[in-house]
């Protein structure tokens, strides 16, 4: 069995995924910005919708579901502490729950942080991560409604996983991500290189996400608090990562 993944830039600069298996075109949509261009992508590739599965309830993440629903009869899933906020899905899933999908199975997380109840899917068979606005390429979503311990507890979990993880995070911020994460972490030559490769994918409209987990465990400064350098720079040498964590994310919040 054979999967591919399509990226789908959405909105301005939002990203939908779609996983789909080459064999029968069975997909499955992570997300739902914006319902044009998710269409086409499925009509264009002989694609069969069964599921649909929403990482939170930002508008910018489900504002084209109703349209999609129109030409395709998919089960669509979210997180149950939401379902007073999103629009009425199918099932509802929390931290730990598994979902099916062609005799793969996604593991649900909890990522709240940027939300109180986001939830992100993961499959390890496939070594793919549904990050939404969670973890993001060299960044992280910002704090709309949770707590930076709230965050860091969620991206812990996540560097957890295999270093081989496909990062389908929910936007193309990286070029913005990667200036400032230059200005607390200017010694890393890790972020230093990629800074450069992402300054020239934009130049040439490359999408720079996904990302690899080993890739933003070098390079993410919300993944790095421990980071000696960090630390150094922000003053912070005493400090614990969730404090560091908190301080990179209210300095990222006014860059």
């Amino acid at each position: 069995m054979s999967f591919e993944l399509i990226t789908i830039p959405c909105l301005s600069d939002n990203y939908a995924f779609i996983l789909f298996n080459n064999e029968n075109r069975s997909a499955l949509l992570v997300d739902a910005p914006e319902a044009e261009p998710i269409n086409k992508v499925i009509n264009q590739n002989n694609l069969n919708l069964e599921k649909i599965f929403i990482t939170h309830h930002h508008s910018d993440h489900v504002d084209g579901l109703a349209k999609i629903l129109e030409n395709h009869k998919a089960i669509t899933i979210g997180a149950k502490a939401d379902i007073h906020r999103l629009p009425r899905l199918d099932q509802y899933v929390e931290a730990g729950d598994k979902i099916s999908f062609e005799n793969q199975i996604g593991e649900i997380f909890d990522v709240s942080g940027h939300t109180v109840g986001h939830i992100a899917l993961y499959f390890s068979s496939q070594n793919f991560l549904f990050s939404g606005d969670s973890l993001m390429a060299l960044g992280c979503g910002r704090l709309f409604e949770g707590t930076a311990e709230q965050m860091w507890h969620s991206l812990s979990q996540l560097m957890d996983l295999p270093d081989a993880t496909l990062i389908c995070s929910g936007h193309e911020y990286t070029a913005n991500n990667a200036s400032f994460a230059l200005t607390i972490n200017p010694e890393n030559p890790d972020l230093i290189k990629r800074s450069e490769e992402v300054k020239l994918a934009r130049t040439k409209n490359l999408f720079t996400v996904p990302s690899t987990l080993e890739l933003e465990k070098k390079t993410n400064p919300f993944l790095r608090p421990f980071d000696k350098n960090i630390r150094k720079n922000l003053n912070m040498i005493g400090s614990t990562d969730e404090e560091v964590f908190s301080k990179i994310r209210s300095l990222k919040d006014k860059f």
